[in-house]
């Protein structure tokens, strides 16, 4: 039998538990300047979450323990693998100039309560009573198929890829060597696109009983916007927190630093910045392409000229000298031309 809890799609009750969550870890967090727990909160909280509206929708057909298992599975290795990293490196270097400020900490707590709580909306409306209410389709549609060869595919190069880079640079003393091995090769970020495969994915399964005539009403209209969550992970791995603090810092960094950027503007070149693909044919692809199909937007790419503090005061030397340009100067701003086409 099943519960009814705030509402009928759990979302009050999801909520108020992600914050009472996220805030007792956050407790522990602040109070010991403790790094190791951070991200175990939020894999782990998507594991409570499944497990409460499961169990509290008390109609458990294969679809609902198929989602919830996928979202548990993935909350889980996530979690287990980023405390392992933590624990041998030691610290987060993400909290640095906010570990010791209350509300700048803090904030980062709130901005994982939301993602947590957004990204699970596919799971949690789906064990919901006011979706559970209707007969829902047998598990096995074409859709659901779909839904499970994806995740399997998504889950496999999140896994590998983390464990390959996390390898690569345990094997390396030099800290800025280039990680182009396994499916680093064929992607820039291939965890990033892994975890979004993830999650289409289970969306995908969650939204079968309202895309095959089953579910009508408000919970057809409820388990279509629950759509939010995948699209809402994607947006903050490519505009916010993942790709827009990687890519042009990044390069950047080792631009300055000179940090084997040549070596790294010809990885630019040939290696597609999320979606995997033969390097062989990425690089030969021309540039609108990179741009469009395969998402590596402007905003990504890093130009000396423009983004360097070094290439900044070099234009400025050379603007203040032009009226006797030396070849020395020349021969440094085409160097950095070449540098920039050869990273597009």
């Amino acid at each position: 039998m099943e519960v009814y809890v705030l509402d009928n799609y759990y979302l009050a009750i999801t909520l108020l538990i992600t914050i009472g969550y996220q805030l007792f870890f956050f407790a522990i967090a602040f109070s010991l300047k403790f790094d190791k727990l951070t991200d175990f909160a939020g894999g782990t909280n998507f594991v409570v979450l499944a497990i409460i509206t499961l169990a509290f929708s008390g109609h458990h057909n294969a679809r609902q323990i198929v989602c919830s298992l996928f979202i548990m599975v993935w909350g889980l290795r996530l979690s287990g693998f980023l405390l392992f990293r933590i624990i041998k490196t030691g610290k987060d270097d993400r909290f640095d100039d906010k570990r010791d400020k209350f509300f700048p900490f803090l904030g980062f707590w709130v901005f994982q309560m939301i993602w947590v709580w957004t990204v699970s909306l596919p799971v949690t409306v789906l064990n919901s009573p006011n979706v559970t209410q209707y007969p829902q389709p047998a598990f096995g549609t074409g859709r659901d198929i779909a839904g499970v060869v994806l995740y399997s595919i998504g889950l496999i190069i999140e896994s590998v890829s983390d464990v390959q880079k996390y390898r690569f640079r345990s094997g390396t003393s030099d800290k800025s060597a280039i990680c182009d091995k396994g499916f680093f090769n064929w992607s820039r970020h291939p965890n990033y696109f892994g975890e979004i495969l993830i999650h289409f994915s289970i969306f995908m399964i969650a939204v079968s009983p309202a895309a095959n005539g089953y579910v009508r009403g408000q919970a057809y209209k409820a388990l279509y916007a629950t759509i939010l969550g995948p699209f809402f992970l994607t947006i903050l791995l490519m505009f916010v927190s993942g790709l827009t603090l990687q890519e042009r810092p990044g390069s950047k960094k080792r631009y300055e630093k000179n940090n084997h950027w040549e070596e790294y503007a010809r990885y630019l070149n040939r290696t597609s910045i999320l979606i995997p693909f033969p390097p062989q044919i990425y690089e030969k692809l021309p540039t609108i392409l990179k741009r469009t199909v395969f998402l590596e937007f402007p905003i990504y790419v890093f130009d000396p000229a423009k983004h360097s503090d070094a290439g900044k005061g070099q234009r400025g030397a050379e603007e203040g000298n032009s009226h006797k340009p030396s070849t020395a100067s020349t021969n440094n701003r085409q160097s950095g031309d070449q540098l920039v086409n050869s990273g597009s």
